[in-house]
């Protein structure tokens, strides 16, 4: 499985093309715009936020309400292009025409600067407008069709924050997946605890009236992965190192962790390894979960548990200093509209993201042109590796 996005940030719309969904994969249209909607929610958001109502146009690749093993093509129609016709052009090819708003002025912290150093623009606009934030509707649209198919293997995933301007939410770690999903999405910061919710509510509001941005830590939980899923025979083959990979690439992220992650630097190794174990019912399971479902660069059975660190936005109402790429002037860097915190929003994305890399090893793993077939294969490999 892979996919691909096309799309600006202010263009007509965005598109999702994605390859190797087995066919005959039951899906449908609102699995698809609930994902979509939950991107848009949280706590600290900005004006674009309610002028976009993300919804998904399946052009391609299901029919009937099943998938056919074809490509899937998903549109994403952005409902503020029209307020800005003028600036990005309805026609990609126009005669005679000037080009209004031109950006010579990067902002810090974004990828104005170097985009146009590299691909030799001088209108930053053409960098912008593809580095930005809005592409992640077409990930996560890509990423709720990996969701769905893994709901029917049994496998769920749960995306929530644990952590704003380091304000940490505390919840029971033995807390049911279930629970995880049904607290996050009814909590505005999409936190699991509703005395931290407010917290981070305050602390979202303070740095809006203060011109300022702050970020945070997102975590994935996924339960129902087998053992033995990745490899430690290359190291391109590890499973571990695919999702630390796909959630580094989420617009502002800056750091990945699994399990305890960094503080297993400070512990000695006794409490650092999970000890196995054994029953009739499971099989093999480890009695902690300390290295959050991987050991080798595979599954071990037990939950997947991963973090990712997001970076305050850097477009601030307290501009930074830059440099003007024409005059070479020092300037404060314009204001844009911005999310004072989109800690909640992104860890929406970064459970899509995460979905998708599991759908994709599994249909690495299994014979998965035909869903039933997958189905069938992972069923008997579960039972292969629970009577090891």
């Amino acid at each position: 499985m892979r996919y691909l996005t096309a799309g600006e940030s202010h263009g007509k719309q965005l598109t999702t093309i994605i390859e190797g969904v087995p066919s005959h994969l039951p899906i449908t249209q609102e699995q698809i715009n609930d994902s979509l909607r939950r991107r848009q929610g949280g706590h600290g958001r900005g004006k674009r936020m309610q002028i976009e109502k993300d919804t998904a146009d399946m052009t391609g690749g299901i029919r009937h309400g099943y998938t056919l093993g074809s490509p899937i093509s998903l549109v994403i129609h952005n409902d503020d292009f029209k307020h800005w016709t003028d600036i990005m052009g309805e026609d990609p090819f126009p005669e005679g025409k000037n080009i209004r708003r031109t950006v010579s002025r990067p902002r810090p912290g974004h990828a104005d600067l170097n985009g146009g150093m590299k691909y030799g623009h001088r209108d930053l606009r053409n960098v912008l407008e593809r580095s930005s934030a809005r592409e992640t509707a077409a990930r996560v649209a890509a990423g709720a069709v990996a969701k769905v198919m893994l709901e029917e293997l049994g496998i769920k995933v749960a995306g929530y924050v644990r952590e704003i301007a380091g304000i940490v939410s505390p919840f029971d770690e033995s807390m049911s997946i279930e629970e995880r999903i049904e607290k996050s999405h009814a909590s505005p910061v999409n936190t699991l605890d509703d005395e931290t919710t407010e917290e981070m509510k305050k602390a979202i509001d303070d740095a809006k009236k203060d011109g300022d941005s702050i970020g945070g830590v997102a975590e994935v939980y996924v339960e129902g992965m087998p053992a033995g899923l990745g490899s430690y025979v290359q190291y391109d083959k590890k499973l571990d190192a695919k999702i630390g990979f796909s959630v580094m690439s989420i617009n502002a992220f800056k750091g990945v962790e699994f399990g305890i992650g960094f503080e297993a630097a400070k512990r000695n190794g006794s409490e650092v390894h999970d000890e196995i174990g054994w029953d009739e019912e499971r099989g093999y399971y480890r009695k902690t979960n300390r290295l959050g479902g991987f050991e080798g660069g595979m599954t071990t059975g037990m939950p997947i548990v991963v973090k990712g660190v997001m970076k305050p936005i850097p477009t601030l109402y307290k501009p930074l200093q830059s440099v003007d790429i024409e005059s070479k002037e020092p300037f404060s860097a314009s204001i844009e509209r911005s999310d004072s915190c989109a800690v909640p929003a992104a860890s929406v994305v970064m459970e899509h993201v995460v979905a998708f890399e599991i759908a994709k090893a599994i249909s690495e793993e299994f014979p998965s042109d035909y869903f039933p077939r997958l189905k069938e294969a992972l069923d008997n490999y579960r039972e292969e590796v629970r009577n090891f």
